[in-house]
């Protein structure tokens, strides 16, 4: 009888300093042990829209300008912001059960989210401990009638007592193109290399996308545990560290 293919295979590979999960968040993070030293994650915002409608639109739809490289859409977008706080409490909780004393969580949000994530960080235990900000200089979309969107929010906090020793800014100065793109909403590549610089050896990535927050921790020699949903874009992620690892071993 043959085999029905599964949406989460919840595989896993391994690369000198790398762990890859594919598969749920919700499913992998209790088989993780940790200590992890940090969470940095970028997790869907299910925020491209107002309605049942816009936000059960593709993510390309909601995401991206006309004219823009298109990518294939990514998973985990369509909740409303009720659901959503229930979601991300439930992760960030999983998280906090494999970080380090000292561990920082690092997590992205648009405006829109902002309050349902500092919400939600504080319920799984985690010490808030303020908001970042990443200004997207003139690399952001114009808003014709009012202002440009021209940030997004880092939510940060703690598990117990701060103990890293380095001083970072508050305000990220980063165009969004900078060290190209390989997802419809990733981060740029210095961005997350000053993120990962503040942390410790050992990273936690559960929405990692194309996996930039590994490339960072893979450059500054640090270990990386990334999990992703989508099969296309964990293959993207894989074959990324994959080349990492390579040119680090050269």
């Amino acid at each position: 009888m043959k085999k029905s293919k599964t949406l989460f295979d919840n595989s896993h590979v391994a690369l000198p300093s790398v762990d890859l999960y594919r598969g749920d968040c919700l499913a992998i993070l209790p088989g993780l042990a940790g200590p992890f030293d940090a969470v940095v994650t970028d997790p869907p915002y299910s925020s491209g829209g107002q309605s049942k409608g816009d936000r059960a639109r593709g993510t390309g739809d909601k995401y991206l300008n006309s004219g823009a490289t298109k990518f294939p859409d990514f998973l985990g977008d369509t909740k409303d912001q009720r659901s959503y706080l229930h979601w991300s409490a439930l992760w960030m909780s999983l998280c906090f059960e494999r970080l380090a004393e000292g561990g920082l969580m690092i997590v992205f949000s648009d405006w829109r989210q902002l309050p349902v994530t500092t919400d939600a960080m504080q319920a799984a235990g985690v010490t808030w401990r303020g908001i970042a900000v990443w200004d997207k200089t003139g690399g952001a979309r114009p808003y014709k009638g009012g202002f440009r969107s021209q940030a997004e929010y880092i939510v940060w906090g703690s598990k117990g007592p701060l103990q890293g020793e380095r001083y970072s800014p508050g305000v990220f100065k980063v165009n969004p193109q900078a060290g190209g793109k390989l997802h419809q909403v990733g981060k740029p590549l210095p961005l997350m290399e000053d993120l990962v610089a503040a942390c410790g050896p050992r990273i936690l990535d559960p929405f990692m996308g194309s996996a930039t927050t590994g490339l960072a921790a893979q450059m500054q020699g640090k270990h990386f545990t990334g999990i992703e949903a989508s099969r296309h874009y964990f293959e993207v992620a894989l074959q990324r560290l994959k080349k990492g690892a390579g040119q680090a071993a050269v």
